[in-house]
C-alpha cells in the first residue's frame, strides 16, 4: 500500500509540475516581472486561526515562501525580495522576537546546505538591512550565505531583515554625504544617483510588483523609495496561505499595467 501510495504521489507531482510548465508557457507570451517582491503579511493571524502555538504560523510562512520562490524562478523571475523582519519589528515580545530570529536562522542556515533552494535554482542571496542590529549569531550565518552564493548568477532573492525604507534612506544619505562631499560643495555629480547608489536595494532593480498578503494595501516602510512605478496586489489571504493562483494573478495583473507603467517610466527619462 505504502509503495502504491509512493507512485501515486510521484505521478501527480510529475503531473502538477508538467500542467504548470504549460501555464507558466503561457504567461511567457506576455512580459514577465524582473523583480516581484513581497510583504509576508497574516503569519500571526493564520496561527491564530488554525489555533496553532507560537511560532508555528511563521514556520508555515516559511515553507509559503518557498514554494512562491519555486514558482517565480520556474517562470522566469530574476530578482524576489521579501520583507522578513522590519526594524520596528524588535519592538513585539521578547519571547515572539526570539523565536523568529530562531527560524530566520535555522533557515539562513539551511540555506548552506546541499539541495537547498539556493542550490538547486542557482540565487544569489543578499541580507538587506541594518545587519547591524541583529545577534551576531544570525549576522554571521547571513555573512556566510552572501558569501558561499556569490558565485550564483541565475536569480537573485534579497531578504530584508532588520529594514525599513525610512532607515535605507537615512543611512544612504549619509553614505553619499561621506563619499561624495568634494562633489557636493562643488555642486557637481548627480545627487540622486549616488543617494540610489547607497540604498541597501541598490543591488537590485526597482521592483515591477508587489504583493502583500491578507488584503492590506499599506507598504508599512518598505521599499518606499523604489516603488514608484510598481504595480501592487494585495489579496486577501494570508501569508501561509499565497499559493501558485496568487503568483499566476499577480503577474496577469503586471502584464495588464506594463504598458502603462512603461510609458510613465519614459516620461521620467
Amino acid at each position: 500500500m505504502d509503495k502504491a501510495n509512493e507512485r501515486a504521489s510521484g505521478l501527480l507531482g510529475r503531473l502538477s509540475g508538467f500542467m504548470r510548465s504549460c501555464l507558466f508557457k503561457v504567461l511567457c507570451m506576455g512580459p514577465i516581472p524582473t523583480h516581484f517582491s513581497f510583504i509576508m503579511d497574516g503569519n500571526r493571524r493564520y496561527a491564530k486561526k488554525m489555533d496553532m502555538g507560537e511560532g508555528a504560523g511563521h514556520r508555515a510562512g516559511f515553507f509559503a515562501l518557498v514554494s512562491v520562490l519555486k514558482y517565480c524562478y520556474e517562470v522566469g523571475v530574476k530578482y524576489i525580495s521579501v520583507y522578513a523582519f522590519s526594524i520596528d519589528n524588535f519592538k513585539r515580545r521578547p519571547e515572539e522576537v526570539k523565536t523568529i530570529m530562531d527560524l530566520i536562522l535555522e533557515k539562513t542556515e539551511g540555506l548552506l546546505e546541499e539541495g537547498s533552494i539556493a542550490d538547486q535554482y542557482g540565487v544569489r542571496v543578499y541580507f538587506v538591512g541594518n545587519l547591524k542590529l541583529l545577534s551576531e549569531q544570525v549576522r554571521i550565518a547571513a555573512e556566510k550565505v552572501m558569501e558561499a552564493t556569490a558565485h550564483n548568477t541565475r536569480c537573485v532573492l534579497l531578504i530584508c531583515i532588520a529594514y525599513t525604507s525610512c532607515d535605507e534612506i537615512v543611512n544612504s544619505v549619509r553614505e553619499c554625504c561621506k563619499d561624495k562631499m568634494e562633489e557636493i560643495e562643488d555642486e557637481e555629480g548627480d545627487d540622486l544617483v549616488d543617494i540610489e547608489k547607497h540604498m541597501y536595494m541598490g543591488v537590485a532593480p526597482d521592483p515591477d510588483i508587489l504583493l502583500r498578503s491578507s488584503g492590506e494595501k499599506r507598504l508599512s516602510n518598505y521599499q518606499l523609495w523604489q516603488t514608484t512605478h510598481c504595480t501592487l496586489y494585495s489579496p486577501t489571504a494570508l501569508w501561509p496561505e499565497i499559493s501558485l493562483l496568487h503568483v499566476v494573478w499577480g503577474i496577469l495583473k503586471f502584464q495588464r499595467s506594463y504598458a502603462y507603467f512603461e510609458k510613465k517610466k519614459k516620461k521620467m527619462l
